[in-house]
């Protein structure tokens, strides 16, 4: 008797047991986010010019600002323009104070110079990582009459590792920006 219970009783726990799956971890994925080949189009002012990304709209140009606008990546490049009038050693502290007010947010700030003798344009770029405000600010200048300030800025909360695919492509777009600005005589 006790057979004929042991053996439907053993079968039981058998199916039961064969019927778990084996439990996997999933592996890590990353988001991929890909991103056009910029085409390159060129925006004079009455002070400067400079190549941009076409991907990047053009709004609130006068004499002295500009708003480059990239709605697919929701994030917009601020640059500012003033006249250098024997105050350098001040617009200079103003933009390096400006790009390490991101400090407290931010888990690193790396400068790089930026020096092209030929068109006199000199300057610096900051790349921000972490949760700052703004993942990158510049100024360029030739020191005696010109002075451009540059920030990027996203229209989301600033969470890095969401944000980093577009901040590294319009990085890309500041040195290209740096790269190519020429002043006007």
């Amino acid at each position: 008797m006790y057979r004929v219970l042991i053996y439907p009783l053993f079968l039981i726990c058998f199916l039961i047991q064969s019927c778990n799956e084996e439990v996997l971890p999933k592996p890590s994925a990353e988001l991929r986010l890909e991103y056009a080949k910029p085409e390159w189009g060129e925006l004079q002012t009455s002070k400067f010019r400079f190549q941009y990304n076409k991907m990047g709209a053009v709004r609130n140009q006068n004499g002295t600002s500009i708003t480059l606008e990239y709605p697919k990546m929701k994030g917009e490049i601020f640059i500012n323009y003033k006249t250098v009038d024997h105050n350098i050693d001040k617009l200079l502290s103003d933009a390096q104070k400006f790009s390490y007010e991101h400090t407290a947010k931010a888990e690193a700030i790396s400068e790089q110079p930026f020096i092209n003798n030929e068109h006199e344009v000199y300057g610096m770029l900051y790349e921000v990582s972490g949760d700052a405000a703004s993942q990158a600010q510049f100024y360029l200048t030739d020191s005696t009459e010109h002075f451009v300030t540059g920030s990027l800025y996203f229209l989301a909360r600033p969470n890095y590792d969401s944000i980093y695919p577009a901040a590294a492509y319009l990085r890309e777009d500041i040195r290209r920006i740096m790269e190519t600005l020429r002043w006007k005589d």
